[in-house]
């Protein structure tokens, strides 16, 4: 891929629609919303449009990726159901739940999308604009976020610009998402395995399962980063170019402030800038902030970011595990 193209960007409608499916076809990029946050299209059909994608994004091509269909129908010619997969695709789709499943056979989701794992991640989202370009193109759209590797996810189209502009062929603008972190994703192995907490929570998932469901442990540096199951698993991900410091209790000279409740914490009056995930306390609204803040207060060029603790329950498990992905240096 040639970096310098024109990147269009069309407000959401069928005009929007129609032209991002014959991109899509014929092999381009495009950036469209879904309800978690923006993703990056390709044809899951079509390895070169999916090397493209990889190099539009600077991203590891042993890094799998996410095969977004129109339905649980779509989603049985890729994949191979058990009832337990079955259970979670019936109870959460449309929605942001993913699971990482056997492939079909005669899966048509292009093995450099799966990283060569006999494995395929899939998701049916819930976003109109989303699942309206899925009918049209007739095939699996491969979709990570719509940023550059490893940096903040973006949830408006804004944001995919300021990473993607001249790199990627069509923005579709649907305005702000409504989740803010992306799906919850879940391996559905012989013991069900909760591979990245996101927006479906851990508590409904338990609940449909009926069990409690185990977790993969989270890297601690990139040196522990080895062939991902899923995405969004390696060590440094989700990350401003500035500093995140964790579970801060008062701030340090020259910080910048991501805060979280109604009180503040010591030395906020100071802060080069200050932004707060939810004043009210809400786990919901924080998610929905999360990238936004971190985007903006990145641009404040303070010399780190603090950031106040955020209670684990919820949503709150998925924005603390984008939050240590983010504090985790990078090599």
């Amino acid at each position: 891929m040639t970096v310098g193209l024109t990147t269009k960007m069309l407000a959401a409608g069928t005009v929007a629609t129609t032209e991002a499916a014959r991109c899509l076809a014929d092999g381009g990029l495009v950036a469209f919303p879904t309800e978690t946050v923006y993703g990056l299209g390709a044809d899951a059909t079509h390895p070169e449009a999916i090397a493209r994608l990889y190099q539009a994004k600077g991203r590891p091509s042993f890094n799998p990726l996410i095969a977004h269909v129109a339905d649980l129908a779509a989603a049985e010619r890729v994949a191979r159901f058990d009832a337990t997969a079955r259970r979670l695709a019936e109870a959460f789709w449309p929605g942001p739940l993913t699971l990482v499943l056997p492939k079909t056979l005669d899966c048509p989701v292009a093995a450099l999308a799966t990283a060569g794992l006999d494995t395929v991640a899939v998701r049916v989202p819930a976003h109109p604009v989303a699942r309206d370009l899925l009918r049209q193109l007739g095939h699996p759209i491969v979709a990570p976020s719509a940023n550059r590797s490893g940096h903040v996810s973006p949830t408006a189209a804004a944001h995919v610009a300021s990473d993607l502009a001249g790199r990627i062929d069509l923005i579709i603008d649907g305005g702000p998402v409504s989740v803010g972190v992306e799906s919850t994703i879940v391996g559905c192995f012989a013991t069900p395995l909760l591979l990245r907490p996101g927006g479906t929570p851990r508590a409904d998932i338990e609940r449909v399962l009926g069990h409690t469901l185990a977790r993969m442990p989270t890297p601690t540096s990139p040196a522990q980063d080895g062939q991902p199951l899923a995405p969004g698993m390696l060590a440094s991900h989700y990350a401003p170019r500035t500093k995140v410091r964790l579970n801060a209790d008062r701030l340090e000279p020259g910080e910048a402030l991501l805060a979280f409740g109604p009180t503040l914490i010591a030395g906020s009056e100071s802060a080069a800038a200050t932004l707060n995930l939810s004043a009210r306390g809400d786990v919901i609204e924080a998610a929905a902030n999360l990238f936004s803040h971190l985007r903006t207060l990145d641009l404040a060029k303070a010399r780190a970011i603090a950031v106040m603790p955020v209670p684990d329950d919820g949503l709150g498990e998925a924005i603390n595990d984008r939050l240590r992905r983010a504090a985790v240096p990078q090599d």
